[in-house]
């Protein structure tokens, strides 16, 4: 079996798949600032490359993964003040991820697997809501491994596990290996480290990156980020991916 990409399917090869096995994967991630070296869609492209390297380990287990396109809208209040950042309503992404959830189960599609790589704490709420509602409806399993909960978060990087790590090295590393061309290296290069944890920064009660401690909208080490870093990280995501959804669906062993 392959990875199938929903928007290059006709409506019958999609009723042609083995329905029973066929796992949506939506990838979500924001537009939002990261920092002044990683493009607006960061989040986005981590999303992503996390979705297909777990859709290529569920097709090795002989399941339909199927990709959607990328969801790049979603609350981002704590970077909504920095430009080009497009913060929307937790109802919104709520209502949108349901509405998707319920196309995909008139078609006949098993399960829907989230793809999150965005981490604002409306967002999260927003997220585990709608995968809750989807998940009590009966009709369709909907599946969300939260990275930022345990066991899944102690498998990333250091910097990740430390709070300070957006656009910083793990996130730049991903973006390396994925379209380096869209990085500012020389600008990355020459970043100083901002160790502040921002996951504590939020639990102590901050409202934005800048309250934070992030004034260029970045926490990390932005420079100490390379592209083999990024590759082993996006394994490590999918395998996330991976085994959320064969746990979920009891598919283990058959």
């Amino acid at each position: 079996m392959t990875l199938h990409r929903l928007p290059d399917l006709t409506w019958e090869d999609v009723s042609a798949l083995d329905l029973a096995r066929t796992v949506a994967i939506l990838p979500v991630g924001a537009t939002e600032a990261h920092g002044p070296h990683l493009p607006l869609d960061t989040d986005v492209t981590i999303a992503v490359a996390m979705a297909e390297a777990g859709g290529r380990r569920l097709s090795a287990h002989g399941l339909e993964p199927v990709l959607l396109d990328a969801l790049p809208y979603t609350p981002a209040g704590f970077a909504a003040t920095f430009p080009g950042t497009i913060d929307v309503s937790a109802g919104t992404l709520a209502a949108l991820l349901t509405d998707i959830a319920t196309s995909l189960r008139r078609a006949g599609i098993a399960a829907l697997a989230v793809a999150n790589a965005h981490f604002d704490p409306t967002h999260l709420e927003a997220l585990h809501g709608a995968v809750d509602a989807i998940n009590g409806s009966g009709d369709m399993r909907a599946v969300f491994p939260d990275v930022t909960r345990r066991p899944w978060g102690g498998r990333l990087t250091a910097e990740f596990r430390s709070g300070a790590c957006h656009a910083g090295q793990y996130e730049g590393s991903i973006v390396l290996a994925r379209s380096r061309e869209r990085v500012r290296e020389e600008i990355m290069r020459e970043l100083r480290d901002n160790p502040v944890s921002l996951s504590s920064a939020i639990a102590d009660g901050a409202q934005d990156f800048v309250a934070a401690g992030g004034a260029r909208a970045y926490f990390g080490n932005p420079a100490g980020a390379t592209a083999e870093e990024g590759r082993d990280t996006i394994e490590v995501l999918g395998g996330i991916l991976a085994e959320a959804v064969l746990e979920a669906m009891a598919w283990e062993n058959t």
